[in-house]
């Protein structure tokens, strides 16, 4: 009945979340009826266990979230973000609009600004690229998404994005984490994807196949990022409340693309210089005492590592345009506002998953996710694709899986010599490969940001999302399992 329970629980929270209901609503609900069917206690699971872990997890990451969605809130109103995507459009030329845009979403969103802000500054400007080039407008959320939802989030070593940052505090690891692993897959992810788009591009043309106008005609970024529907289903999937986007002024006068640029490279050079030589050479011995929680610098460095390199980026940022933005105050309060439904959603995932963790029937779930074959790399792998998969949710399904099983990949690291750098790498590009099933929220949203529907652009996104990223999620395991970390 216990493994019923956990099937049901789940079944509920799937369905329910793909129509749109709240998953603030749904992972309570979900986890009571889990172990209801175990015949737990509900009460103490709800407010000890549910409450426990997902206050957990909001204690570890707010930092990030707070300043993630903050500076890409400013990044947004600066006109920043407008002038890199205009600057390497302008720089690439018209007759390569496809990596142009591919190449504008990596920078930005590997600079820090956030999936969903990059969505809709990029997506306007890639309907008018694609419009002038003949491009057709069925590949343009593919080409969006392989530059902002793979390789920068997962496997692109220092990336800010808080896939990147979750695996630290249970592997004690930096967003650096097998640098060499991530670079290589890195490039798969974008080597396959950008070969897919070349290919459908020519096999168009060849076809006569240009841009049809008639489905983004009259499209209105206004009531797409007000859209409550979207707003529960991207909130899952993603650290940004895309309500808050039309919040605030944006600059008239955008800066040049260089200006733009620097808070990037702020965001990424601080995070190196913290990760690998400011925190490593300081004296953090007292976090070991009660009153820090009795923790080590390894369980937090990496999460420091990426708050002050993003606190850093907003000042620079700030300094940089100060006059440029018209209410800083607006902008500010709503970069703060969009970090918060999107942290207390995720963190209700990991509480739903915290529940079914701690209910009996789980131990066969564990005990076969652990012996699966291949090593444990491979088990790892699978388990965040198949709760990514779940969820639709990169961070929430890896912080479900790592909740749930880091105690045992730690153990199962030392006992094969594995480092942990190794499992980081491998658990974070496993949740970015099936999360992009159709009911992620970062896929809806972009989806109708571009004027599309699955039926047109889906395919095409399922090759540069998924399979490039499974491909690259199996060279990384060959690579992490012959040579280790490196």
């Amino acid at each position: 009945m216990g493994l019923l329970g956990i099937l049901v629980a789940l079944g509920i929270l799937i369905a329910f979340a793909y129509r749109g209901w709240s998953v603030l609503l749904l992972a309570p609900a979900s986890a009571l009826i889990a172990a209801w069917f175990s015949r737990e206690p509900l009460l103490a699971h709800w407010t000890q266990t549910f409450m426990g872990s997902a206050a957990q997890f909001v204690a570890q990451f707010f930092p990030i979230f707070l300043l993630g969605a903050l500076f890409g809130k400013l990044m947004d109103d600066s006109g920043s973000v407008q002038a890199i995507a205009r600057g390497m459009t302008e720089k690439l030329g018209k007759t390569r609009v496809v990596l142009a845009v591919v190449l504008a979403g990596a920078i930005v969103t590997y600079g820090g600004v956030n999936v969903f802000v990059a969505f809709f500054v990029i997506g306007p400007m890639a309907i008018t690229l694609f419009r002038e080039a003949d491009v057709p407008r069925r590949l343009m959320p593919a080409a969006i998404a392989l530059g902002s939802m793979t390789f920068t989030m997962t496997a692109l070593p220092g990336a800010p994005a808080v896939q990147n940052a979750i695996p630290m505090p249970f592997f004690g690891t930096t967003a650096f984490a097998a640098p060499g692993i991530g670079i290589i897959a890195s490039l798969i992810m974008l080597g396959f994807g950008l070969w897919w788009l070349g290919r459908a591009e020519t096999a168009a043309r060849r076809k006569g196949e240009g841009f049809d106008s008639r489905r983004v005609e009259g499209l209105k970024e206004v009531s797409i990022a007000d859209d409550p529907f979207l707003r529960e289903r991207a909130t899952a999937s993603h650290e940004f409340d895309p309500a808050e986007l039309n919040r605030g002024q944006s600059s008239e006068a955008a800066p040049s693309a260089i200006v733009a640029a620097i808070p990037l490279i702020v965001v990424v050079l601080v995070n190196l210089l913290m990760s690998v030589f400011v925190l490593p050479g300081l004296d953090f011995s007292f976090l070991g005492e009660e009153r820090w929680g009795g923790t080590s610098l390894a369980a937090v460095a990496g999460v420091w590592s990426v708050a002050v390199a993003l606190a850093a980026g907003v000042a620079v940022l700030l300094a940089l345009n100060f006059r440029r933005l018209p209410s800083i105050r607006e902008s500010m309060d709503a970069g703060a506002n969009a970090s918060v439904l999107p942290l207390v959603t995720v963190a209700s995932l990991v509480g739903f998953g915290a529940v079914v963790a701690a209910l009996p029937a789980f131990t066969l779930v564990r005990d076969w996710v652990l012996s699966i074959e291949g090593g444990p790399l491979v088990s790892l792998a699978v388990a965040t694709n198949v709760l990514a998969a779940l969820t639709g949710s990169a961070s929430g399904g890896l912080t479900i899986a790592l909740d749930a099983l880091g105690d045992s990949y730690m153990r199962l690291a030392a006992q094969y010599g594995i480092d942990p750098a190794v499992m980081h790498r491998i658990a974070v590009i496993g949740a970015g490969t099936l999360d992009s099933l159709p009911h992620n929220g970062a896929v809806v949203t972009l989806l109708a940001v571009c004027g599309s529907n699955h039926r047109e652009s889906y395919f095409d996104i399922v090759m540069v999302a998924i399979v490039g990223a499974i491909i690259s999620l199996a060279a990384a395991i060959l690579l992490g399992s012959v040579f280790g970390s490196f």
